[in-house]
């Protein structure tokens, strides 16, 4: 889809803050403005699927009605304001744009019984790129920062499938979508799973030397093949950076 949107600049503003990219840069200086141009204040996000979205080939889930929004909640704003936050000082917009997005993210959050795996993981980054700003946080958001740190590791913890007999089966998320390095602090309480998680993913690579998706559209066919084709090579960089972290590959 050629239209500008939250997900989009989200894919994108992952790949800036793996690069440490200074916020001075011109690609982050667009991101944050259209940040701030398109924030919905009322409810705190960016819109996560456009009406855009049914005018091209895309996943069901993809697809846009009014109501979208409570399904897909603060995936992937949670994570879109700490880019905010992380690309700012206490004198600009976008600081401002960003804290309140994450007060309300926050609320969500620590309210939540359970959560879609997806949202854990935005919020799973917001609270590692926004460790630099715990002093602010509590002023911020009206929660310690040590607090949603453990809401958000006990919500991770409740939804990873921790049965390797399972693995594979269905579309579900492993530890080590959520473990980033043997230092993250979640490597300790995932304990043994997380080598298991390691010899799962070798052993479940495929003979060209790449990774295989778990999911289908049930629809378009033709343009199915061609972002299927498309996400096992996001899959196949990301697992073989996970397995040069735990000294695997």
């Amino acid at each position: 889809m050629p239209h500008s949107n939250a997900m989009a600049t989200w894919a994108a503003g992952q790949i800036l803050i793996d690069l440490d990219v200074r916020a001075n840069h011109d690609m982050v200086q667009s991101t944050i403005s259209y940040l701030i141009n398109t924030y919905d204040k009322d409810l705190g996000m960016w819109a996560s699927v456009i009406p855009e979205n049914n005018d091209y080939p895309h996943a069901p889930w993809w697809g846009y009605s009014e109501d979208a929004q409570n399904n897909w909640m603060f995936n992937p704003s949670a994570e879109l304001a700490a880019f905010l936050v992380h690309w700012s000082n206490e004198k600009d917009e976008a600081w401002q744009v960003g804290w309140d997005s994450l007060t309300k993210a926050c609320r969500r959050l620590m309210s939540a019984e359970d959560m879609d795996f997806h949202e854990i993981s935005n919020f799973n980054q917001m609270v590692k790129l926004l460790e630099s700003n715990q002093a602010q946080f509590k002023e911020q958001t009206g929660y310690a920062f040590e607090e949603v740190s453990r809401k958000v590791d006990n919500l991770i913890l409740q939804t990873v499938e921790q049965d390797p007999s399972k693995w594979g089966t269905s579309y579900q998320p492993f530890p080590l979508d959520f473990v980033e390095s043997p230092d993250d602090p979640l490597a300790k309480e995932f304990g043994s799973l997380i080598e298991k998680n390691l010899n799962f993913f070798i052993e479940d690579l495929l003979d060209e030397g790449i990774w295989d998706i778990s999911w289908e559209w049930g629809q378009y066919p033709n343009e199915f093949a061609i972002s299927r084709r498309y996400w096992q090579g996001i899959l196949t960089v990301d697992r073989y950076k996970l397995l040069k972290r735990f000294g695997r590959v």
